[in-house]
């Protein structure tokens, strides 16, 4: 079995997902090795997605996918993130509109206070997305139903996170 093949194999094998530097270390390579193999099998038709925690595959989407546009501070991330896990959804990623590169997605994969918390702790020190659009950015969120979509929202507009265009 290749490099590439025992990859694919420890991405599918893992409950979690797993970083380049896990996957350099059990196939005695540099983590710039796996960043590079990672392009490669992506480039090939892989649905490998890059999280702030590693590297998942891609998984069929169960029930509804909708996007919501927020607002906030970057001392409020944490509040709008619990706010859609609380209502048991998840938030698949962040998007921004950047004036010169366009449309700016990030994967996120985040579907407990748990995996918040650990998003937040890797953030601190660094400027999230949400901060070249002065905290306005949307989130697609993956949700059991339209009654849940409806839960995260009514979440999102009682603490005043949800986007409103001024008039």
């Amino acid at each position: 079995m290749d490099r590439k093949e025992r990859i694919i194999e420890e991405i599918q094998n893992s409950q979690r997902p797993i970083s380049a530097s896990t996957l350099a270390k059990l196939l005695h390579v540099s983590r710039q090795i796996i960043v590079g193999d990672i392009a490669l099998l992506r480039a090939s038709g892989m649905k490998i997605l890059a999280t702030p925690r590693g590297y998942v595959l891609e998984r069929k989407a169960n029930g509804l996918e909708k996007k919501v546009a927020v607002s906030h501070t970057r001392e409020r991330m944490q509040e709008e993130l619990y706010a859609i896990v609380d209502q048991g959804a998840e938030v698949l990623d962040v998007i921004v509109e950047h004036p010169t590169y366009g449309q700016i997605v990030a994967s996120l994969q985040l579907s407990s206070r748990y995996e918040v918390d650990q998003f937040i702790s890797k953030i601190e020190g660094n400027e999230p997305l949400s901060e070249l659009t002065h905290g306005v950015h949307l989130h697609t969120i993956r949700c059991k139903d339209e009654e849940m979509f409806q839960r995260v929202q009514a979440s999102l507009q009682e603490k005043g996170l949800l986007y409103r265009p001024e008039t």
